[in-house]
C-alpha cells in the first residue's frame, strides 16, 4: 500500500480493505483486527482507520456487533460484485493505457494472456 498518494489516506485505506475482502485475504465472516490494531500495523491515525471502516459499513461489505467487533459480511454475492467492479475499473485503466500507446485490442489481449501465464515475479 503506497501511503504516499495524493489522495486522502482514508480512500487509500477502504480501497485497501476492500481488496483485502474481495481477494478472501479477510475471508466471509472472518473478524477484522480492530481499529487499534489497524493503526498500529499501518502506522496512521485511529480515527482515519475508523473512517475507512465506516465506509465499508455503509458499503455492507462489513458489519460491526456492538460487542464483537467488526466482520466481513457473509454475504459472498456482494463480495463477488464488489470484485467485478474492481476489476473493471482495472481493465478500464489498462485499456485506457493500451489506446493512449496505439495499441490494438487483439495486442493488448495477447499481452495479458502471455503475461498472465508467466510467473509471478515477485
Amino acid at each position: 500500500m503506497d501511503l504516499n498518494d495524493s489522495r486522502p489516506l482514508w480512500i487509500q485505506l477502504v480501497e485497501e480493505f476492500r481488496r483485502r475482502i474481495v481477494s478472501g485475504q479477510w475471508g466471509p465472516c472472518s473478524k477484522l483486527p480492530s481499529v487499534r490494531e489497524l493503526a498500529l500495523d499501518l502506522g496512521v491515525n485511529p480515527n482515519t482507520i475508523q473512517k475507512a471502516l465506516g465506509e465499508l459499513d455503509r458499503e455492507h461489505l462489513t458489519q460491526t456487533e456492538r460487542t464483537a467487533g467488526r466482520f466481513v459480511t457473509s454475504d459472498t454475492d456482494l463480495v463477488n460484485q464488489a470484485r467485478i467492479e474492481l476489476a473493471q475499473e482495472a481493465t478500464d485503466t489498462y485499456v485506457s493505457a493500451m489506446k493512449g500507446l496505439g495499441i490494438t485490442s487483439n495486442l493488448a489481449a495477447d499481452l495479458i494472456t502471455t503475461r498472465w501465464d508467466k510467473e509471478d515475479p515477485q
